[in-house]
């Protein structure tokens, strides 16, 4: 199935969300907001005009099928996420989605029915950036939003989360009761196209790539370093309690840590962000008392993460001693890492090598839905499209040319699962 004659689609598609999306430097489509549901309305319009079926779940994500699909024959799914970060990128997420919605809407047009049916679904809830989890959509799905979840207030507006998913048309007490609201049997397997967040894929100057695996994560939003407050001349080194102080001494000691791990072969980012004093008292005449920050690490070994969440602990006992400080941790979120199914890699693989593409097999930094899937014994897979400027930024600059590349070897590729 050739698809190249669908490209002034795809950009038609890519022009319009952003357009709706466009918050003057970037996109913005909030997780179980106003942003990610005009785009979830725009593509439902879309499907239906093409004459595709497009329903909502009871997470509210939506779903495009075709019509007359047998609904007693297990699915290949090709999905991803709507949402973006604030003032991101259009390519993010969106991607995927185009990609399952152009494949269906081939087949829809040249009349050809699969063996086995395709779905796309539309994720909401994916980036973290909003509510400070992931994977809202997806992980409602298979019962994994637990009512501490449901409580996590919006960054903007203040709204919990179940608020802002039952306003979205969610079944909420569903998802409050972690009700698995996915017949896992129904799906065969699960394909996500997405571009690569990185720079490897320009740098090799790679158009496409199978990933391997996916990174987990522990995480925490907040922690608060308490110190003192006091002048900040008359107080002297020994005498102080300085939380900023600490929190740097803490920053220097687990980036040693992570060099010795990598040095030793280890996977493993770690990243300390939202670092801030609190804005209506801090003063250069002032020794910081508060300072709160984020932590995040990331590793394709559970193990590894455990580990290196360890050694955050014991550091973090070591300063409060040293320095008279005591730290506050907020709830400690963890994603666990995935393997992609090798079968499905090697049927993308084929189909990037029947392209006459050059690719790769490599693993994914960030985290996707395809986790979520992997790890709930689905068989999944996903393929990565070069993109210049990484990602989470307005700046992502997916070339149309590689994308299409990539959505005919995913086409190819979901083809040939029987």
């Amino acid at each position: 199935m050739n698809l190249v004659e669908l490209r002034p689609l795809a950009e038609k598609l890519f022009a319009d969300v952003r357009e709706l999306s466009f918050d003057g430097v970037g996109v913005t489509r909030e997780s179980y907001g106003p942003g990610e549901t005009a785009t979830a309305d725009y593509l439902r319009d879309f499907a239906r005009s093409e004459g595709l079926v497009a329903t909502s779940d009871r997470a509210a994500n939506v779903v495009f099928s075709l019509p007359d699909a047998p609904v007693d024959r297990p699915s290949v799914w090709i999905g991803s996420h709507i949402d973006s970060v604030p003032q991101g990128g259009n390519f993010d997420g969106l991607a995927g989605v185009v990609a399952g919605l152009l494949c269906q809407v081939a087949l829809r047009r040249q009349g050809v029915s699969p063996a086995v049916p395709i779905q796309t679904i539309a994720f909401r809830g994916e980036e973290s950036a909003w509510f400070g989890k992931a994977y809202m959509g997806s992980g409602a799905l298979f019962g994994k939003l637990g009512a501490e979840d449901l409580a996590l207030r919006q960054r903007s507006t203040g709204e919990c989360l179940a608020d802002c998913m039952k306003h979205s048309g969610a079944d909420i007490e569903a998802v409050r009761a972690q009700d698995v609201l996915i017949d896992k049997a129904a799906v065969k397997a699960y394909i996500e196209l997405h571009i690569e967040q990185g720079p490897v894929m320009v740098a090799r100057q790679l158009p496409l790539a199978v990933v391997s695996g996916i990174r987990g994560n522990v995480r925490h939003n907040r922690i608060e370093c308490l110190g003192d407050a006091q002048h900040s001349g008359v107080v002297p080194r020994w005498l102080r309690h300085d939380a900023v102080f600490a929190v740097s001494d803490l920053v220097m000691r687990l980036d040693a840590h992570w060099r010795a791990l990598l040095e030793r072969g280890t996977d493993l980012v770690v990243t300390v962000g939202i670092l801030q004093t609190d804005p209506a008292e801090h003063s250069i005449s002032r020794i910081p008392g508060q300072v709160g920050f984020s932590l995040e690490a990331r590793s394709k070994s559970t193990d590894t993460l455990e580990a290196f969440y360890q050694l955050v602990q014991a550091e973090v006992s070591a300063i409060a001693r040293e320095r008279g400080v005591s730290f506050r941790f907020d709830r400690r979120l963890l994603s666990e890492p995935a393997t992609m199914d090798e079968r499905l890699c090697a049927l993308l693989s084929q189909a990037c090598a029947d392209q006459g593409a050059a690719y790769e097999v490599l693993p994914s930094g960030a985290g996707h839905d395809a986790a979520l899937f992997a790890n709930a014994g689905i068989p999944s897979a996903m393929l990565f499209i070069r993109n210049q400027n990484g990602s989470h930024n307005p700046h992502e600059s997916m070339d149309l040319d590689d994308f299409m590349l990539g959505v005919q070897a995913l086409s190819v590729a979901a083809s040939r699962i029987a």
